[in-house]
């Protein structure tokens, strides 16, 4: 469980440039959650995530990792993370040192090393044959899951990913949201930073919305859906089925249904002509 209690943030505090990105910012997440955190440019999402990780030294406030503050070094350990567009933090010759780089620099023995690149190769469905191969010869989606392979193979209990589908293209963008619904079903507690309502919708159990560094909205994602105005507050539309609900509703259909995905909707629909 992380446990996040009143966390302030100001960037270039006393300075005429001074801005506080976070504002008494309080919530949990739980093992095994999958945590979606959403908010237009300027939210204080990045903020966030960075102090959640440990990037960011805490100014004010408290976070707790099982208990134990975020400061102690075993705290941030256990929380992985994944900033946007990881492919350009790739730097090694091959994919198998690239994964290999933090392991290493734990101390870990090269059979444990080894173990740990096969295992995070296969969590995000890399063949084994690409293990010699640079990473710059790779399609952008397979980089993707090799900069996510490299933060699993520390094995991570919480993952936070920072708008992991950026920049890619349909195929792989389903390919790799595929991959991190596995992840998350194998036991590791996700946190997602996204701007997609739709992915929102699919995935996530529970959401928090931030706008200008405080706290719009916290709880389950159908009830956010039916808050049109604080999804207008904070700048995102609502998924696209609630939009193709809405539009049907509107052509005089009378669609009564707080369905997130295609399947919810069809089913809804199947039911209501019975």
């Amino acid at each position: 469980m992380i446990e996040i209690e009143n966390v302030n943030y100001t960037y270039m505090k006393k300075t005429p440039f001074e801005k506080t990105a976070l504002k008494n910012i309080s919530f949990v997440i739980e093992d095994r959650d999958f945590f979606a955190i959403a908010g237009h440019t300027g939210s204080g999402k990045s903020t966030l995530i960075q102090i959640v990780a440990g990037l960011i030294d805490l100014q004010s406030g408290k976070i707790l990792v099982d208990g134990e503050e975020i400061k102690n070094k075993s705290a941030r350990q256990k929380i992985g993370m994944v900033f946007q567009y990881p492919e350009h933090q790739l730097f090694e010759e091959t994919v198998e040192k690239d994964i290999a780089f933090g392991p290493k620099n734990f101390g870990l023995s090269d059979k444990e090393i080894s173990a740990r690149i096969d295992e995070a190769m296969k969590a995000v469905d890399l063949k084994s044959e690409i293990k010699n191969v640079s990473p710059f010869e790779l399609s952008g989606g397979q980089r993707r899951r090799v900069a996510i392979a490299g933060i699993l193979a520390l094995k991570p209990k919480y993952l936070i990913l920072d708008e992991p589908t950026a920049g890619l293209d349909p195929k792989a963008r389903k390919n790799l949201l595929a991959e991190i619904k596995k992840l998350h079903k194998s036991g590791v507690t996700i946190i997602l930073v996204s701007h997609s309502m739709e992915d929102i919708a699919n995935f996530a159990n529970k959401v928090l919305v931030l706008a200008q560094g405080k706290i719009l909205f916290q709880g389950v994602p159908r009830e956010l859906f039916r808050q049109t105005e604080i999804l207008k507050q904070a700048g995102l539309e609502t998924p696209p089925v609630t939009q193709l609900i809405q539009e049907l509703n509107r052509a005089g259909l009378k669609i009564n249904s707080d369905a997130l995905t295609m399947d919810e909707l069809v089913q809804g629909v199947i039911r209501n002509e019975e």
